[in-house]
């Protein structure tokens, strides 16, 4: 009877256990506003490329809107765990880049694509979303200070040594 009882608490705990797992899996994925007010304001109209890029105020900003609505899927401190893609990809090419002119476009460029999953989201082919769209919580100043936070993380990681 007694090894009944363990088989079935064994059996129960290792439930609960991966129960809890399947539900923290990608931590909460709740959007959570973020406080931009002591960065300039940027206005309704989209800007690009990001004028943010560079600002140490916009990059520790970002870093705070970072952990608590990008972390949970993309890594702490942008450092991607596997569960969702590493945004530190994203313009490491650009700042290899040789010529100044093409290294402005190509960022112009991943800003936008950047913008546009953010605000939007991604979906899978079938419909189902892969990242919850941020466009009824983020505004652009959030929007571009989470992206100098990452562009800021990408230029740490490059000046590693190797």
């Amino acid at each position: 009877m007694h090894k009944m009882k363990m088989r079935i608490g064994l059996i129960a705990g290792l439930f609960l256990g991966f129960a809890a797992l399947d539900v923290q899996a990608h931590g909460d994925v709740t959007p959570h506003p973020v406080d931009t007010s002591s960065l300039p304001p940027l206005g309704k109209d989209w800007i690009l490329p990001n004028p943010y890029r560079g600002n140490e105020k916009a990059v520790a900003v970002g870093a705070i809107g970072y952990l608590h609505n990008c972390a949970g899927c993309h890594g702490l401190n942008a450092e991607s765990g596997g569960v969702a893609p590493d945004l530190l990809l994203i313009t490491k090419d650009c700042l290899g880049m040789a010529s100044n002119e093409q290294q402005s476009s190509c960022l112009k460029d991943t800003d936008d694509y950047y913008k546009d999953i953010v605000l939007h989201g991604k979906k899978n082919g079938e419909g189902r979303f892969l990242m919850p769209a941020y466009d009824s919580v983020f505004t652009q100043e959030a929007v571009w200070a989470i992206k100098a936070y990452t562009d800021a993380r990408t230029k740490e990681e490059i000046a590693k040594p190797k």
